[in-house]
Protein backbone atom coordinates (compact mmCIF):
# COMPACT_ATOMS: atom_id res chain seq x y z
CA UNK A 1 0.00 0.00 0.00
CA UNK A 2 2.88 2.37 0.77
CA UNK A 3 4.14 1.80 -2.75
CA UNK A 4 0.73 2.78 -4.09
CA UNK A 5 0.79 6.05 -2.16
CA UNK A 6 4.33 6.76 -3.32
CA UNK A 7 3.58 5.93 -6.94
CA UNK A 8 0.44 8.07 -6.95
CA UNK A 9 2.30 10.98 -5.39
CA UNK A 10 5.17 10.68 -7.88
CA UNK A 11 2.74 10.46 -10.78
CA UNK A 12 0.89 13.54 -9.56
CA UNK A 13 4.15 15.47 -9.13
CA UNK A 14 5.41 14.46 -12.57
CA UNK A 15 2.09 15.44 -14.10
CA UNK A 16 2.23 18.87 -12.48
CA UNK A 17 5.83 19.45 -13.56
CA UNK A 18 5.14 18.35 -17.11
CA UNK A 19 2.13 20.64 -17.36
CA UNK A 20 4.12 23.54 -15.91
CA UNK A 21 6.77 23.12 -18.58
CA UNK A 22 4.06 23.68 -21.18
CA UNK A 23 3.28 27.14 -19.73
CA UNK A 24 -0.40 26.35 -19.35
CA UNK A 25 -2.98 29.08 -19.70
CA UNK A 26 -5.42 27.72 -17.13
CA UNK A 27 -4.57 26.45 -13.64
CA UNK A 28 -6.45 23.84 -11.62
CA UNK A 29 -5.47 23.22 -8.00
CA UNK A 30 -6.30 19.73 -6.69
CA UNK A 31 -5.78 18.88 -3.02
CA UNK A 32 -6.58 15.26 -2.15
CA UNK A 33 -5.56 12.55 0.32
CA UNK A 34 -2.72 10.55 -1.18
CA UNK A 35 -1.81 9.25 2.29
CA UNK A 36 -3.65 8.61 5.54
CA UNK A 37 -7.03 6.91 6.14
CA UNK A 38 -8.74 8.74 3.25
CA UNK A 39 -6.14 7.72 0.66
CA UNK A 40 -8.42 4.99 -0.71
CA UNK A 41 -10.59 7.89 -1.89
CA UNK A 42 -7.88 10.41 -2.76
CA UNK A 43 -5.78 8.22 -5.03
CA UNK A 44 -8.76 7.48 -7.31
CA UNK A 45 -9.46 11.23 -7.51
CA UNK A 46 -5.99 11.76 -9.02
CA UNK A 47 -6.42 8.85 -11.41
CA UNK A 48 -9.78 10.21 -12.51
CA UNK A 49 -8.22 13.60 -13.15
CA UNK A 50 -5.51 11.98 -15.25
CA UNK A 51 -8.26 10.38 -17.33
CA UNK A 52 -9.99 13.76 -17.64
CA UNK A 53 -6.81 15.40 -18.92
CA UNK A 54 -6.48 12.69 -21.55
CA UNK A 55 -10.15 13.03 -22.49
CA UNK A 56 -10.22 16.84 -22.71
CA UNK A 57 -6.75 18.32 -22.29
CA UNK A 58 -7.43 21.74 -23.81
CA UNK A 59 -10.23 24.21 -23.12
CA UNK A 60 -11.03 26.92 -25.61
CA UNK A 61 -7.64 26.42 -27.22
CA UNK A 62 -5.87 26.95 -23.89
CA UNK A 63 -3.66 24.40 -22.20
CA UNK A 64 -4.37 23.44 -18.62
CA UNK A 65 -1.89 23.12 -15.75
CA UNK A 66 -2.92 20.73 -12.99
CA UNK A 67 -1.24 21.13 -9.58
CA UNK A 68 -1.77 18.21 -7.18
CA UNK A 69 -1.05 18.37 -3.43
CA UNK A 70 -1.41 15.69 -0.74
CA UNK A 71 -3.42 16.73 2.34
CA UNK A 72 -2.54 13.50 4.20
CA UNK A 73 -6.23 13.09 5.22
CA UNK A 74 -5.88 16.10 7.52
CA UNK A 75 -8.31 19.08 7.36
CA UNK A 76 -5.67 21.53 8.57
CA UNK A 77 -3.28 20.44 5.82
CA UNK A 78 -6.10 20.64 3.28
CA UNK A 79 -6.71 24.25 4.27
CA UNK A 80 -3.00 25.01 4.07
CA UNK A 81 -2.79 23.39 0.63
CA UNK A 82 -5.72 25.46 -0.58
CA UNK A 83 -4.04 28.61 0.74
CA UNK A 84 -0.88 27.81 -1.22
CA UNK A 85 -2.81 27.05 -4.38
CA UNK A 86 -4.75 30.32 -4.16
CA UNK A 87 -2.09 32.70 -2.87
CA UNK A 88 1.09 31.34 -4.46
CA UNK A 89 0.01 29.34 -7.49
CA UNK A 90 -2.88 31.66 -8.42
CA UNK A 91 -5.09 28.79 -9.57
CA UNK A 92 -8.30 29.59 -11.38
CA UNK A 93 -10.27 26.87 -9.60
CA UNK A 94 -9.84 24.62 -6.56
CA UNK A 95 -10.93 20.98 -6.52
CA UNK A 96 -10.98 18.50 -3.65
CA UNK A 97 -10.89 16.67 -1.37
CA UNK A 98 -11.28 13.19 0.10
CA UNK A 99 -13.30 13.95 3.24
CA UNK A 100 -16.05 16.35 4.30
CA UNK A 101 -14.10 18.16 7.09
CA UNK A 102 -11.13 18.75 4.77
CA UNK A 103 -13.40 19.93 1.96
CA UNK A 104 -15.03 22.44 4.31
CA UNK A 105 -11.57 23.76 5.22
CA UNK A 106 -10.72 24.19 1.53
CA UNK A 107 -14.03 25.90 0.81
CA UNK A 108 -13.33 28.53 3.46
CA UNK A 109 -10.03 29.38 1.78
CA UNK A 110 -11.76 29.57 -1.58
CA UNK A 111 -14.26 32.02 -0.16
CA UNK A 112 -11.56 34.21 1.40
CA UNK A 113 -9.45 34.12 -1.78
CA UNK A 114 -12.44 34.62 -4.09
CA UNK A 115 -11.54 31.46 -6.00
CA UNK A 116 -14.27 29.04 -7.11
CA UNK A 117 -14.13 25.54 -5.68
CA UNK A 118 -15.62 22.42 -7.20
CA UNK A 119 -16.03 19.95 -4.37
CA UNK A 120 -15.66 16.22 -4.98
CA UNK A 121 -17.43 15.17 -1.80
CA UNK A 122 -20.76 16.14 -0.22
CA UNK A 123 -20.22 19.48 1.53
CA UNK A 124 -22.78 20.80 3.98
CA UNK A 125 -22.35 24.57 3.91
CA UNK A 126 -24.69 27.52 3.65
CA UNK A 127 -24.36 28.68 0.02
CA UNK A 128 -25.55 32.13 1.07
CA UNK A 129 -22.50 32.35 3.35
CA UNK A 130 -20.09 30.88 0.79
CA UNK A 131 -21.14 31.52 -2.81
CA UNK A 132 -17.77 30.31 -4.16
CA UNK A 133 -18.26 26.58 -3.65
CA UNK A 134 -20.33 23.87 -5.32
CA UNK A 135 -19.93 20.10 -5.55
CA UNK A 136 -20.35 17.38 -8.16
CA UNK A 137 -21.14 14.82 -5.47
CA UNK A 138 -24.72 13.81 -4.85
CA UNK A 139 -26.53 15.38 -1.88
CA UNK A 140 -26.44 12.96 1.01
CA UNK A 141 -30.20 13.25 1.46
CA UNK A 142 -30.82 12.25 -2.16
CA UNK A 143 -28.79 9.08 -1.68
CA UNK A 144 -30.05 8.13 1.78
CA UNK A 145 -33.65 8.64 0.62
CA UNK A 146 -33.04 5.87 -1.91
CA UNK A 147 -31.67 3.59 0.83
CA UNK A 148 -34.67 4.20 3.08
CA UNK A 149 -37.04 3.53 0.17
CA UNK A 150 -35.31 0.17 -0.28
CA UNK A 151 -35.49 -0.54 3.47
CA UNK A 152 -39.24 0.09 3.40
CA UNK A 153 -39.65 -2.20 0.38
CA UNK A 154 -37.73 -4.88 2.29
CA UNK A 155 -40.01 -4.64 5.32
CA UNK A 156 -37.55 -2.91 7.69
CA UNK A 157 -39.28 -1.34 10.73
CA UNK A 158 -36.25 -0.53 12.90
CA UNK A 159 -32.70 0.41 11.90
CA UNK A 160 -29.56 0.93 13.94
CA UNK A 161 -26.90 3.46 12.96
CA UNK A 162 -23.11 3.48 13.16
CA UNK A 163 -20.95 6.08 11.45
CA UNK A 164 -17.91 8.33 11.67
CA UNK A 165 -17.58 10.86 14.49
CA UNK A 166 -17.04 13.67 11.98
CA UNK A 167 -19.19 15.74 9.62
CA UNK A 168 -19.72 12.81 7.25
CA UNK A 169 -21.16 10.68 10.03
CA UNK A 170 -23.44 13.58 10.97
CA UNK A 171 -24.62 14.07 7.38
CA UNK A 172 -25.59 10.43 6.93
CA UNK A 173 -27.28 10.18 10.34
CA UNK A 174 -29.30 13.36 9.89
CA UNK A 175 -30.39 12.26 6.40
CA UNK A 176 -31.40 8.85 7.78
CA UNK A 177 -33.51 10.35 10.57
CA UNK A 178 -35.21 12.75 8.15
CA UNK A 179 -36.11 9.99 5.68
CA UNK A 180 -36.94 7.22 8.16
CA UNK A 181 -39.81 8.83 10.05
CA UNK A 182 -42.16 9.39 7.08
CA UNK A 183 -41.29 5.88 5.89
CA UNK A 184 -42.47 4.43 9.21
CA UNK A 185 -38.98 3.27 10.21
CA UNK A 186 -37.61 3.89 13.72
CA UNK A 187 -33.92 4.73 14.11
CA UNK A 188 -32.31 2.90 17.03
CA UNK A 189 -28.99 4.14 18.39
CA UNK A 190 -26.39 6.51 17.05
CA UNK A 191 -23.02 4.84 17.46
CA UNK A 192 -19.85 6.55 16.23
CA UNK A 193 -16.18 5.80 15.59
CA UNK A 194 -13.13 7.72 14.33
CA UNK A 195 -11.67 7.18 10.87
CA UNK A 196 -8.40 6.01 12.44
CA UNK A 197 -10.04 3.44 14.76
CA UNK A 198 -9.21 -0.21 14.20
CA UNK A 199 -12.22 -1.79 15.96
CA UNK A 200 -15.91 -1.01 16.44
CA UNK A 201 -16.80 -4.10 18.46
CA UNK A 202 -18.12 -2.13 21.44
CA UNK A 203 -20.37 0.04 19.30
CA UNK A 204 -21.72 -2.95 17.37
CA UNK A 205 -22.47 -4.87 20.57
CA UNK A 206 -24.68 -1.97 21.68
CA UNK A 207 -26.50 -1.92 18.35
CA UNK A 208 -27.05 -5.68 18.20
CA UNK A 209 -28.46 -5.59 21.74
CA UNK A 210 -31.22 -3.25 20.46
CA UNK A 211 -32.29 -5.99 17.99
CA UNK A 212 -32.80 -3.77 14.92
CA UNK A 213 -34.14 -5.22 11.68
CA UNK A 214 -31.23 -3.61 9.83
CA UNK A 215 -28.15 -1.43 10.31
CA UNK A 216 -27.22 1.68 8.34
CA UNK A 217 -23.55 2.62 8.16
CA UNK A 218 -22.11 6.12 7.81
CA UNK A 219 -18.48 5.46 7.01
CA UNK A 220 -16.35 5.84 3.89
CA UNK A 221 -13.38 4.20 2.24
CA UNK A 222 -11.36 1.51 3.98
CA UNK A 223 -12.45 2.32 7.59
CA UNK A 224 -16.04 2.10 6.38
CA UNK A 225 -15.64 -1.68 6.32
CA UNK A 226 -15.25 -2.01 10.10
CA UNK A 227 -18.98 -2.15 10.97
CA UNK A 228 -19.58 -4.84 8.33
CA UNK A 229 -16.79 -6.98 9.79
CA UNK A 230 -17.97 -6.52 13.37
CA UNK A 231 -21.63 -7.23 12.52
CA UNK A 232 -20.60 -10.43 10.73
CA UNK A 233 -18.49 -11.50 13.70
CA UNK A 234 -21.51 -11.06 15.98
CA UNK A 235 -23.68 -13.12 13.65
CA UNK A 236 -26.05 -10.28 12.80
CA UNK A 237 -28.72 -11.62 10.44
CA UNK A 238 -30.44 -8.38 9.45
CA UNK A 239 -29.77 -6.29 6.40
CA UNK A 240 -26.74 -4.01 6.35
CA UNK A 241 -27.00 -0.86 4.25
CA UNK A 242 -24.31 1.58 3.21
CA UNK A 243 -24.03 4.72 1.13
CA UNK A 244 -21.97 6.09 -1.73
CA UNK A 245 -18.90 6.72 0.46
CA UNK A 246 -18.21 2.98 0.38
CA UNK A 247 -18.07 2.42 -3.37
CA UNK A 248 -14.39 1.59 -3.84
CA UNK A 249 -12.28 -1.55 -4.23
CA UNK A 250 -10.49 -1.12 -0.89
CA UNK A 251 -13.82 -1.37 0.93
CA UNK A 252 -14.58 -4.59 -0.97
CA UNK A 253 -11.11 -5.96 -0.20
CA UNK A 254 -11.24 -5.21 3.53
CA UNK A 255 -14.89 -6.15 4.08
CA UNK A 256 -14.51 -9.43 2.21
CA UNK A 257 -17.36 -11.87 2.73
CA UNK A 258 -18.83 -9.59 5.43
CA UNK A 259 -19.85 -7.11 2.73
CA UNK A 260 -21.67 -9.69 0.62
CA UNK A 261 -25.31 -8.74 0.10
CA UNK A 262 -24.89 -5.14 1.23
CA UNK A 263 -27.17 -2.63 -0.48
CA UNK A 264 -26.18 0.97 -1.08
CA UNK A 265 -26.74 3.89 -3.44
CA UNK A 266 -24.17 5.09 -5.94
CA UNK A 267 -23.82 7.11 -9.06
CA UNK A 268 -24.77 5.13 -12.17
CA UNK A 269 -21.17 5.10 -13.43
CA UNK A 270 -20.30 2.16 -11.19
CA UNK A 271 -22.66 -0.12 -13.16
CA UNK A 272 -22.50 1.70 -16.50
CA UNK A 273 -22.56 -1.45 -18.64
CA UNK A 274 -25.66 -2.68 -16.76
CA UNK A 275 -27.68 0.50 -17.40
CA UNK A 276 -30.45 0.67 -20.03
CA UNK A 277 -29.16 1.82 -23.43
CA UNK A 278 -31.08 5.11 -23.20
CA UNK A 279 -29.87 6.04 -19.70
CA UNK A 280 -28.59 9.64 -20.02
CA UNK A 281 -25.16 9.06 -18.41
CA UNK A 282 -24.37 5.67 -19.94
CA UNK A 283 -22.34 6.86 -22.96
CA UNK A 284 -20.12 9.33 -21.09
CA UNK A 285 -19.62 6.77 -18.31
CA UNK A 286 -18.34 4.24 -20.83
CA UNK A 287 -16.16 6.95 -22.43
CA UNK A 288 -14.72 7.69 -19.00
CA UNK A 289 -13.94 4.03 -18.41
CA UNK A 290 -12.11 3.83 -21.73
CA UNK A 291 -10.07 6.97 -20.96
CA UNK A 292 -9.30 5.70 -17.45
CA UNK A 293 -8.14 2.32 -18.77
CA UNK A 294 -5.90 3.96 -21.38
CA UNK A 295 -4.20 6.33 -18.92
CA UNK A 296 -3.97 4.12 -15.84
CA UNK A 297 -3.53 0.71 -17.51
CA UNK A 298 -6.27 -0.65 -15.25
CA UNK A 299 -10.07 -0.56 -15.21
CA UNK A 300 -11.99 1.89 -13.04
CA UNK A 301 -13.59 -0.02 -10.17
CA UNK A 302 -14.61 2.84 -7.88
CA UNK A 303 -17.02 5.78 -7.86
CA UNK A 304 -14.50 8.40 -6.74
CA UNK A 305 -12.33 8.68 -9.84
CA UNK A 306 -15.51 9.55 -11.74
CA UNK A 307 -16.24 12.49 -9.41
CA UNK A 308 -12.99 14.21 -10.37
CA UNK A 309 -13.70 13.42 -14.03
CA UNK A 310 -17.12 15.07 -13.68
CA UNK A 311 -15.59 18.03 -11.86
CA UNK A 312 -13.30 18.50 -14.85
CA UNK A 313 -16.26 18.37 -17.27
CA UNK A 314 -18.13 21.04 -15.28
CA UNK A 315 -15.00 23.21 -15.13
CA UNK A 316 -14.32 22.75 -18.84
CA UNK A 317 -17.86 23.74 -19.80
CA UNK A 318 -17.75 26.87 -17.65
CA UNK A 319 -14.20 27.90 -18.60
CA UNK A 320 -14.95 27.55 -22.32
CA UNK A 321 -17.90 29.92 -21.99
CA UNK A 322 -15.82 32.46 -20.06
CA UNK A 323 -12.99 32.35 -22.60
CA UNK A 324 -15.33 32.79 -25.55
CA UNK A 325 -17.69 35.30 -23.99
CA UNK A 326 -15.46 37.67 -21.99
CA UNK A 327 -12.07 39.36 -22.19
CA UNK A 328 -11.10 38.11 -18.73
CA UNK A 329 -7.79 36.26 -18.71
CA UNK A 330 -6.90 33.21 -16.59
CA UNK A 331 -4.96 34.04 -13.46
CA UNK A 332 -6.89 37.26 -12.76
CA UNK A 333 -9.60 38.07 -10.21
CA UNK A 334 -11.90 38.98 -13.09
CA UNK A 335 -11.53 35.52 -14.62
CA UNK A 336 -12.11 33.74 -11.30
CA UNK A 337 -15.30 35.72 -10.70
CA UNK A 338 -16.54 35.06 -14.24
CA UNK A 339 -15.65 31.38 -13.86
CA UNK A 340 -17.59 31.16 -10.60
CA UNK A 341 -20.65 32.69 -12.28
CA UNK A 342 -20.27 30.38 -15.29
CA UNK A 343 -20.11 27.28 -13.08
CA UNK A 344 -23.23 28.46 -11.28
CA UNK A 345 -25.03 28.65 -14.63
CA UNK A 346 -24.05 25.20 -15.95
CA UNK A 347 -27.00 23.63 -17.77
CA UNK A 348 -27.49 19.95 -18.65
CA UNK A 349 -23.80 19.00 -18.62
CA UNK A 350 -23.85 15.21 -18.82
CA UNK A 351 -21.33 13.55 -16.54
CA UNK A 352 -20.66 10.01 -15.37
CA UNK A 353 -22.58 10.35 -12.10
CA UNK A 354 -25.43 12.55 -13.29
CA UNK A 355 -26.61 15.46 -15.39
CA UNK A 356 -25.42 18.76 -13.89
CA UNK A 357 -27.48 21.93 -13.52
CA UNK A 358 -26.14 24.54 -11.11
CA UNK A 359 -27.67 27.79 -9.94
CA UNK A 360 -26.70 30.42 -7.34
CA UNK A 361 -27.73 29.46 -3.84
CA UNK A 362 -27.47 25.71 -4.44
CA UNK A 363 -24.40 23.61 -3.61
CA UNK A 364 -25.54 20.63 -5.65
CA UNK A 365 -26.36 20.20 -9.32
CA UNK A 366 -27.82 16.70 -9.73
CA UNK A 367 -31.22 15.04 -9.47
CA UNK A 368 -32.56 11.48 -9.27
CA UNK A 369 -30.74 10.57 -12.50
CA UNK A 370 -27.58 10.57 -10.32
CA UNK A 371 -28.46 7.57 -8.17
CA UNK A 372 -29.04 3.84 -8.47
CA UNK A 373 -29.10 1.07 -5.85
CA UNK A 374 -26.42 -1.60 -6.12
CA UNK A 375 -25.82 -4.87 -4.30
CA UNK A 376 -22.41 -6.32 -3.50
CA UNK A 377 -22.27 -9.89 -4.80
CA UNK A 378 -19.02 -11.82 -4.51
CA UNK A 379 -16.87 -8.72 -4.82
CA UNK A 380 -18.85 -7.17 -7.70
CA UNK A 381 -21.43 -4.37 -7.73
CA UNK A 382 -24.69 -5.41 -9.33
CA UNK A 383 -27.53 -3.10 -10.30
CA UNK A 384 -30.47 -3.76 -7.95
CA UNK A 385 -33.48 -1.97 -9.47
Amino acid sequence: MKHLFRNAALAATAMALAASALAADLKVGLSVSLSGPNSSLGIPYVKGMQAALAYKGEIGGRKVQLIVLDDASDPTTAGRNARKLVDEDKVDVLMGTSGVPAAIAMAQVGKEGKTPMIGLTPIQLDPADNPWVMTVAQPTQLMVDAVVERMKRNGVKTVGYIGFTDAWGDLVYNALVKAAEPAGIKVLGNERYARADTSVTGQVLKLVAMRPDAVMTGGAGTPGALPFLALAERGFKGGVYGQHGLINPDFIRVAGAAGNGALMPTGPVIVAEQLPADYPTRKIALDFRAAFQKVNNAPSTDAFSAYSFDGWLVFADAAARVLSGTKAEPGTPEFRLALRDAIMSVKEVVGTHGVYNFKPGNLYGVDQRARVIVKLENGQWKLAP
